[in-house]
């Protein structure tokens, strides 16, 4: 018996791959599927099933391609809909894998149909579970993403997750391992591990929501306190995740289209594309096309293009570093962008080259930003996340998340010099770029952050632990 947990960091997202005597199965598989299909040909291996743990709204899997291009069955839980053929476990239904058996274990909450997949090995033993968004390391499925389709509120869905999670998982034995779909950095939960695997025992020890003395009442109150709105691609990713979806191999051929600077510029304006920069924030603040938005791919990527595109079925056409376009429309359509028209043959150099008009960020160090602020006080505006900020910020600073940036725009000044900051620069350039798409210019970006500004003596607040707020 071979688990292999397929880590995707920008995603926070974990895909398994599980193999017994010439048999595979693969847990919750991202859109591009080649790696899985390669991995079981390399062994000798057929992929037998394709297990979701439920209609996933952060990111679109890869069960439709991996299906027809394999023939593995798609497995779903007790009450799923999809609209393309699937088998609908029913709650304790056993597949046999090799020598080995999964078991589908009815664990709504998170949503209806969310399924835990426990695996026992050849001799029986209960050996892990596939936890999908229902149980993370340190916290639990939000129960808030489900509340139209299933006619319920956030309530009622915390209650049957609550019931969930002592009758199915609790119950099992401390040295079950835990494989959850996500760890830190996902929006599918408030306060998930860094870690990504872990034991049932761990867990009764360290997850809040796992408390031996906890009542129903309690856990209500403390999953859904503190939830913030679900990024708005949530709903459209779930409908692409039940409904089907395109090639990917169709949406690569269309976005890698090279594009020269004045055909790149036409049909920007002729179809009212998003123009998504993916360099480096350094190389933005240079130099970029006016009314860009900037993204760079070596950060937090997909999400982030989630968050402040939101719209699956937006235009986009691309500007990135030499051999980074396929990568770029890949990651894109992991979250449901499928829609790249193309992308700037030459990149940035070769719209710079044919003369067009080009825009720049200005910004200084936080050293001279503390020079300034001895002299007069300025607006200064913080776009990290809502703890980061109560945990800690420069004193006076405004502050105006960068998940909802589109919708506050109005809180910065039209006529007076503001200065923008996140934590390291790269946050701070997405804020940038979307304001000035947006007519605002009147601002300077701090290039390394929060940490540099603390560090040059700028006074912050007393510092409060992130994890009493």
């Amino acid at each position: 018996m071979t688990i292999e947990q397929i880590y995707t960091g920008c995603l926070a997202q974990g895909a398994y791959y599980i193999e017994s005597n010439g048999e595979v199965a693969i847990i919750d598989p991202l859109r591009e599927v080649t790696p899985y299909i390669n991995k079981a040909k390399r062994h000798g291996t057929k992929i037998k099933y394709i297990f979701e743990t439920h209609f996933h709204a952060d990111f679109v899997s890869g069960h439709v391609t991996l299906s027809k291009l394999t023939g593995a069955l798609i497995i779903y839980g007790p009450t799923a809909n999809p609209s393309f053929d699937a088998i609908i476990a029913k709650d304790g239904q056993v597949f046999k894998l090799g020598n080995i058996t999964i078991t589908a274990l009815h664990t709504p909450g998170h949503t209806m149909e969310s399924t835990t997949y426990l695996l026992k090995d050849e001799h029986g033993k209960d050996h892990a579970i596939f936890s999908g968004d229902t149980l993370f390391l340190g916290d639990v499925g939000r129960p808030d993403l489900a509340q139209k389709t299933a006619n319920m509120t956030q309530e009622d869905l915390a209650g049957l997750l609550f019931e969930s999670l002592r009758n199915k998982i609790m119950p099992l034995a401390d040295d079950v391992i835990v494989y959850p779909a996500h760890g830190a950095g996902s929006a599918c939960g408030k306060n998930l591990s860094k870690q990504t695997i872990g034991t049932i025992g761990e867990q009764k020890k360290t997850n809040y929501a796992l408390r031996a003395n906890m009542t129903k009442t309690e856990f209500i109150k403390e999953v859904t306190d503190g939830l913030l709105p679900p990024p708005q691609y949530f709903p459209l990713n779930v409908k692409m995740n039940k409904e089907g979806y395109e090639d990917i191999d169709d949406v690569i051929e269309r976005g890698t289209k090279p594009l020269t600077p004045l055909e790149f510029e036409h049909l920007a304006n002729e179809t009212g594309a998003v123009i998504l920069d993916v360099r480096h924030q350094d190389e933005f603040a240079k130099g970029h096309i006016p009314r860009s938005i900037f993204i760079g791919i070596e950060g937090n990527f997909a999400p982030w293009v989630g968050a402040l595109i939101a719209d699956v079925e937006q235009p986009i056409l691309l500007v990135t570093p030499e051999g980074k376009e396929e990568e770029t429309i890949i990651r894109l359509s992991r979250v449901g962008f499928d829609k790249t028209l193309g992308y700037l043959k030459g990149g940035f150099k070769a719209w710079k080259h044919a003369g067009l008009e080009y825009d720049t960020i200005t910004s200084i160090s936080a050293s001279e930003l503390k020079q300034t602020i001895e002299k007069e006080q300025v607006p200064v505006f913080d776009v990290r996340k809502d703890s980061e900020f109560k945990s800690e910020h420069v004193q006076n600073a405004h502050h105006t998340s960068l998940d909802y940036l589109n919708e506050h725009l109005t809180e910065f000044p039209e006529d007076k010099t503001f200065y923008l900051h996140c934590a390291g620069g790269y946050r701070s350039i997405i804020a940038a770029s979307i304001l000035k798409s947006r007519g605002i210019h009147n601002l300077i970006n701090i290039t390394d952050g929060f940490a540099a500004m603390k560090q040059a003596g700028i006074p912050v607040t007393d510092y409060i632990c992130p994890t009493t707020l």
